[in-house]
């Protein structure tokens, strides 16, 4: 439980939860886990999951994209992610 509680806390770094995430996965796929256990497990993924769409989103929102203008100087344009329809 104190693993849990300490990767939802904000200063816990992005990769840190996707190690766990990996972690909890493999746990899972190991077949060893308990019901219990199993569905404890697969709560804190969804939880951490969440946190790192999240951390995700708010990079989004800053990373900015520079161009190139037609006078050779570079201009600063908000990042638009690609649809993945459009690939």
């Amino acid at each position: 439980m104190a693993k849990k509680k300490a990767m939802k806390e904000e200063g816990v770094s992005f990769e840190a939860r996707l190690g766990r995430i990996e972690e909890i996965v493999e746990r899972l796929e190991s077949g060893e886990a308990g019901l219990d256990e199993s569905l404890r497990l697969y709560a804190e993924g969804a939880e951490l999951i969440k946190a790192c769409r999240a951390t995700l989103a708010e990079a989004e929102k800053r990373i900015s994209k520079l161009s190139e203008t037609a006078g050779g100087d570079l201009k600063e344009e908000p990042f638009e992610p690609e649809d993945e329809e459009e690939k």
